[in-house]
């Protein structure tokens, strides 16, 4: 009998935390061959980052589906889903700043907010109530990766796409603490 534990949408969501550290390496390879013509700063590690970064953000869009199609859903899912798409989206982050492609207040911004986000969902949890992803937080991780892949490979408007990024971020955030607040409170 096979255990009901390590089923596809969980070992797919393992899969994006082992993908992570693929970002990171393929980004700092120096590679000079270029990939591509019109542009002009991306090489073979840029692309293969951006292929394993798209990979693994397509595990993320399918773990879930899955997991609701066939009645997965598991605690460690429920555990490893959001945790690997946090380790993710900041492995790519920390890469790009490494590169100077990506200013780290930006990714400070963006990381407190996930961190305050999980802070709350955990005093929620121990409370027994469940605060559900929003709308603006799945928009705010589309246009995360989208933006990510536009600076991993050097995309002009990248770096805009990115600034939407992190204003949805915010405002994301502050729904999750405007949700939360009786929680937080105590009321």
């Amino acid at each position: 009998m096979r255990s009901k534990v390590f089923n596809v949408p969980n070992t797919l969501s393992l899969l994006r935390v082992f993908l992570a550290p693929l970002v990171l390496l393929f980004l700092s390879l120096k590679i000079d061959v270029k990939f591509v013509s019109f542009l002009p700063e991306v090489s073979w590690g840029d692309v293969i980052a951006a292929i394993v970064f798209i990979i693994a953000s397509l595990t993320d869009a399918f773990d879930g589906y899955i997991a609701r199609r066939d009645h997965l859903v598991t605690n460690l899912g429920k555990f490893i889903d959001p945790l690997a798409d946090k380790v993710l989206v900041i492995a790519a982050m920390l890469a790009l700043i490494e590169l100077q492609r990506l200013p780290a207040w930006i990714v400070m911004v963006i990381i407190t907010r996930e961190f305050v986000v999980t802070g709350l969902r955990l005093v929620a949890a121990a409370e027994g109530v469940v605060i559900a992803a929003s709308k603006g937080g799945k928009l705010k991780t589309v246009c995360q990766i989208i933006a990510l892949i536009m600076l991993i490979l050097n995309i002009p408007g990248g770096m805009i796409l990115m600034w939407l990024a992190m204003i949805l971020t915010v405002w994301s955030g502050m729904e999750y603490l405007i949700k939360g607040s009786k929680i937080i409170t105590g009321e």
